[in-house]
């Protein structure tokens, strides 16, 4: 009788891990944007009004960048980017935060690159036991021709919006059957979103992404 309760009690268990663990999976990846973007500007918020309103600085936020995006659009506002932007990518201190930020931004959200171009394995952080990643890019250690390298964003779990880059030799770095989409849900579920099988085999050449091009 006490093993049919258990079972029971173990069935119910699982079902409801099935629906709470997605829930709170989702809630804390939302949670880290919402907390992230709202906390930008909140704080100056608050010095001017007095009270704390939640959600304000989320909502400033993208309002402000709707209407940067619109000052720009015309000439004259287009102008004042240009000459702000030579500005900053000359001032020492600033520029490589500022360049890597706007090729980052401009590789995801331009209309013929992409931030990630595939789901591969990679040997890490010892021989024998393998991290997922996404293949971004390739360089070349000079002297040219030397040895090109893969660059891997390994992201963390389970919010795969953070992570590191290590940069592999390309036969050290296992291609996957896996779309990025895939991969994203693989990580944020702790690995229980996965196929039974994984079709691997030897990246021997990741493509490279063009170069970002400039606001017109």
């Amino acid at each position: 009788m006490s093993n049919t309760i258990l079972a029971t009690i173990r069935r119910h268990f699982l079902s409801g891990v099935l629906v709470v663990v997605p829930l709170i999976l989702t809630f804390i990846v939302i949670r880290f944007l919402f907390t992230s973007i709202d906390g930008v500007l909140q704080p100056y918020l608050h010095s001017v009004l007095g009270y704390y309103i939640p959600g304000l600085g989320l909502v400033t936020t993208l309002c402000l960048i709707i209407l940067a995006g619109l000052v720009t659009r015309n000439y004259v506002g287009h102008r004042i980017y240009r000459v702000g932007d030579r500005i900053l990518t000359r001032m020492p201190i600033v520029r490589p935060i500022y360049s890597a930020a706007k090729q980052l931004l401009t590789a995801i959200t331009g209309p013929s690159t992409k931030s990630f171009q595939e789901v591969v394995l990679i040997e890490y952080p010892r021989k024998g036991v393998y991290a997922m990643g996404f293949a971004s890019n390739t360089v070349e250690l000079e002297p040219k021709d030397s040895m090109t390298l893969v660059t891997v964003f390994v992201p963390s779990t389970p919010t795969p919006v953070s992570g590191f880059v290590i940069m592999v030799p390309p036969e050290e770095v296992v291609r996957i059957n896996m779309t990025i989409e895939e991969g994203v849900k693989f990580l944020v579920s702790g690995g229980v979103a996965s196929p039974d099988t994984l079709a691997g085999r030897i990246t021997q050449e990741i493509p490279s992404s063009p170069k970002p091009e400039e606001v017109d």
